[in-house]
């Protein structure tokens, strides 16, 4: 089972529990948009169920910061502990340090290098990074092929964090898909990180238009990027007719531009969702309860034609 359903009478039976539970939870980093829907989303959840607390830490993006988090958790004898990594790469001493003290680790949203090897007691809650940059991606060919430039389009892609399993994901997606025979008419001319920033995005959109550099398609991993993108663009002079944007989130920011013309693609992440599914995985584990390993809250495409239903 890979998909993760929340029905009433689950809701139910955790709001009822007597006993008090205390959840730590280490966010990778407070100052993100779409992160704090997450950790809102969590923070909205437990406060409907009787007895829960999270301890929310900001790890400021810092790997050595959020261990020490880990390290606080484990000897305040927390219940169980939820981790938004800093660092995917990082994981595997978070696991033993959780697995050892015996208390359960719920991995959400960035997924940990060990995905396939979690102690017992460990769970991943996300959506599955393979349908992101894919929904996305074949949507921006799509598009492409319905201006008419369906021969010989160039496309510059915008990477998160290249520490974070998902950038790295999201951007193979964009790979893969321009590799099949419908969308090889694709060609990547630039490919760099800006770091999930809207600042970083607009930096690097404005120098890759310095040099000069040529393109019908701007692929960015998060709409964040996305937008610093759009910004750049727009301060450039560039009309946003003559280019086709995407990122991935949906976040509230992306609706508004796409709703304003500028923004054509994202693909919506269910942040709230996958936090309420953290908490809920951390705590039947607590309980002894069965959970899957993998725990997956589905990726939608978010286009003009279907924005109101995620306004």
């Amino acid at each position: 089972m890979t998909k993760f359903l929340m029905t009433t009478a689950l809701m139910a039976s955790l709001g009822s529990a007597a006993a008090a539970e205390n959840i730590g939870v280490s966010m990778a980093l407070f100052d993100d948009n779409f992160l704090t829907v997450l950790r809102n989303g969590m923070q909205d959840y437990a406060a409907g169920l009787d007895g829960v607390t999270l301890q929310i830490e900001d790890a400021q993006n810092d790997v050595g910061r959020q261990l020490n988090q880990i390290q606080n958790f484990v000897a305040l004898g927390v219940d169980a502990i939820i981790v938004n990594p800093v660092d995917t790469d990082a994981t595997v001493a978070m696991s033993n340090l959780a697995a050892e003290a015996g208390i359960p680790l719920v991995y959400v949203n960035r997924q940990p290098v060990n995905v396939d090897s979690l102690p017992e007691n460990q769970a991943f809650v996300a959506s599955n990074e393979l349908e992101s940059g894919t929904l996305q991606t074949q949507e921006v060919c799509r598009l492409l092929k319905e201006e008419g430039k369906g021969e010989g389009a160039r496309a510059v892609v915008m990477m998160g964090e290249l520490s974070n399993q998902a950038a790295r994901i999201r951007t193979q997606d964009i790979h893969d898909v321009i590799a099949t025979e419908e969308c090889g008419f694709i060609e990547v001319v630039e490919e760099q990180t800006a770091m999930w920033s809207r600042t970083q995005g607009a930096d690097l959109m404005t120098n890759w238009l310095s040099a000069g550099i040529e393109f019908d398609a701007v692929i960015a991993n998060n709409d964040e990027m996305a937008i610093g993108a759009i910004q750049a663009l727009k301060t450039s002079g560039v009309a946003m007719d003559a280019v086709i944007v995407a990122g991935i989130d949906a976040t509230a920011d992306a609706l508004a531009a796409m709703e304003a013309g500028d923004l054509d693609v994202t693909v919506f992440q269910n942040a709230a969702g996958q936090g309420q599914g953290a908490v809920d995985a951390a705590l039947r584990l607590s309980r002894g309860e069965d959970v899957d390993s993998k725990v997956y809250v589905p990726f939608e495409l978010v286009t003009p034609a279907n924005i109101a239903d995620y306004q």
